[in-house]
């Protein structure tokens, strides 16, 4: 089956994702990969979120399986890629933006904690690759963390290692996308073990819930898709 790169979102750093990456995240929309451990964690509002334990850190991998109605599969694709808007319509972001080195361009984010946890942070390369399979439209982004000299840790934000994340969108065959979403991240700290459950658990369908309504009112929307 013939892999088509029909764009590759420009200032990344090259080969840091293998095509074979890219193929194992859109063919999770044909037939999820759900061996060797994953259970079913949760379902709600049109989401199916399965998680797998990982041994080494105590903490669980995700895969998140849905149907985002009236957003279609590109300006989805568009939202997420669109780091200015998020920190219009996701509340929880403190700062967000990208950051010049050698290589290319990595993206720096913030994230804001409920009191009296510390906030987090990232620094991740990010890749997207807009794919015909035989046909079939497919936009595939994935994302990991990094270590860069310039962006060292500060004081009282904790900064996240270990950043993995995979998202494969397609037309569900009216006006909306199907999404495949892969995660995890160690937040390091002290946070129990239940308020990572309840986030995973909360957290992932009312962002999904978030960003289609950011689709909605995307101000770069094109007229028509």
């Amino acid at each position: 089956m013939p892999l088509q790169v029909r764009d590759l979102q420009e200032g990344t750093m090259e080969f840091v994702f293998s095509q074979e990456q890219f193929q194992e995240a859109w063919q999770e929309l044909d037939q999820p990969m759900l061996l060797g451990g994953w259970e079913l964690f949760t379902e709600s509002m049109g989401i199916t979120i399965y998680r797998l334990y990982d041994k080494d850190s105590g903490l669980y991998e995700y895969k998140i399986f849905g149907v985002l109605p009236d957003c279609p599969p590109e300006l989805c694709a568009d939202v997420y890629m669109d780091l200015d808007y998020r920190k219009q319509w996701d509340q929880y972001v403190k700062a967000l933006y990208e950051t010049k080195f050698e290589e290319g361009t990595a993206v720096y984010w913030e994230v804001k904690y409920p009191f009296p946890l510390s906030n987090r942070d990232y620094v991740y390369v990010r890749e997207r690759q807009d794919l015909n399979i035989d046909g079939r439209k497919i936009w595939v982004i994935l994302a990991k963390s990094i270590s860069l000299p310039d962006c060292t840790e500060k004081s009282g934000i904790i900064r996240v290692n270990g950043y993995k994340q995979s998202l494969a969108i397609e037309s569900d065959g009216k006006n909306g996308c199907k999404v495949y979403m892969y995660y995890f991240d160690n937040p390091g700290g002290m946070i129990p073990s239940w308020l990572i459950n309840w986030a995973a658990k909360n957290g992932v369908p009312s962002f999904l819930t978030d960003m289609q309504k950011a689709c909605n009112n995307y101000p770069h929307k094109k007229t028509k898709y």
